[in-house]
């Protein structure tokens, strides 16, 4: 067994229906409400215990927009988590489980969002993995278009520390270079001594990494290929102009969101600006890649839409006045099915 993300390493000597006695074989500091690990070893239980399911109505009548579900082994996981959850709230699939990479793909299908929980994975599986996993995981989520979160570890130093090691900083660009959506504090933040300091650094690190025209060249080697529909052909199209054209920002005007995601997993060069009128909408499109989201109030026609775009785009410094948009809509607005995609200037 181990504890405490491997900091603790016991052994089982003995077991019966209740309990397990064990000795210490490595590690000499455990505080409480730590996890524990058991490698190799797939649990033959549901990954939501009771306290879970009432701890995650509590939540959802707070309103809370993402529910994360932890160690998740297999599809079922996530398929009983949405039976519970429905529509009320979206879910954020931790993989930190080695039996979760079996099913990869269709874990990733049926959930709204992954966060690669790289401390409880990194004590399952042999350490020289995680890179390549991290890789992958990042690698399909943007295929199928769901936001990634790369978590844990990633400034471990500055819990007790103002200044992060200069590998803890490379671990930090690494992510950003793979792709991810967001990078993720933990005990940095929760528990550490420096914790403005520890997402300040983050920040930095982030935006120096987006500056890099490397990045920008890897981003789109690694560019996925449109799916056979308008939404995805709109959007590919939308993020090529935008390219072609200098344009200042990406304009989407959306309802559920889908929009917005499928231009968030083209990776542009330039920010993309959500207009929704469901704040439930705007609030979980904070996650992910390049998006500004916007609760609005819809419009009526073409040219409301364009006035909006330019005067938020404004507002909110994605532009300023003499440079262009590139603008996708449904026509009217509220449809979903028609989409276009026009030039603007400010």
């Amino acid at each position: 067994m181990l504890l405490d993300d491997g900091k603790v390493h016991l052994r089982v000597t003995k077991k019966d229906k209740d309990a397990v006695e064990t000795e210490v074989i490595a590690g000499k500091k455990l505080m409480d409400r730590k996890g524990v690990n058991l490698p190799n070893v797939l649990l033959k239980v549901s990954s939501l215990t009771e306290k879970d399911r009432k701890d995650v109505e509590a939540a959802l009548g707070m309103g809370v927009d993402w529910i994360a579900l932890s160690f998740v082994q297999r599809p079922e996981d996530v398929i009983e988590a949405r039976q519970i959850i429905g529509d009320r709230a979206k879910i954020i699939v931790k993989i930190e489980k080695p039996s979760a990479l079996e099913s990869l793909d269709e874990i990733v299908r049926l959930a709204d969002a992954v966060m690669l929980a790289r401390g409880d994975l990194g004590v399952e599986i042999p350490t020289e993995r995680v890179p390549s996993v991290q890789k992958r995981v990042v690698r399909v989520c943007r295929l199928m278009g769901k936001p990634v979160i790369i978590a844990t570890q990633m400034l471990e130093s500055m819990i007790s520390s103002p200044r992060p090691t200069r590998a803890e900083a490379s671990d930090v660009a690494t992510a950003i270079y793979d792709g991810t959506d967001a990078v993720m504090l933990s005990a940095e933040t929760a528990s550490g001594e420096y914790p403005v300091e520890a997402v300040a650094i983050m920040d930095k690190i982030a935006a120096d990494v987006e500056k890099d025209p490397l990045y920008r060249k890897v981003m789109d080697a690694e560019h996925p290929d449109p799916e056979k529909n308008s939404s995805d052909a709109i959007t590919a199209a939308a993020s090529e102009v935008a390219g072609t054209i200098s344009a200042a920002a990406i304009v989407n005007y959306t309802t559920s969101g889908g929009t917005t995601l499928r231009t968030a997993r083209e990776r542009p060069a330039v920010p993309v600006l959500c207009l929704t009128e469901y704040l439930a909408v705007a609030r979980r499109l904070q996650l992910s890649y390049g998006v500004y989201p916007v609760h609005t109030k819809d419009v009526d026609n073409f040219a409301d839409m364009v006035k909006k775009a330019c005067a938020l785009a404004i507002e909110n410094k994605l532009a300023d006045k003499g440079e262009k948009l590139v603008i996708t809509a449904g026509v009217p607005s509220a449809r979903q099915d028609r989409r276009i995609f026009c030039v603007s200037l400010l």
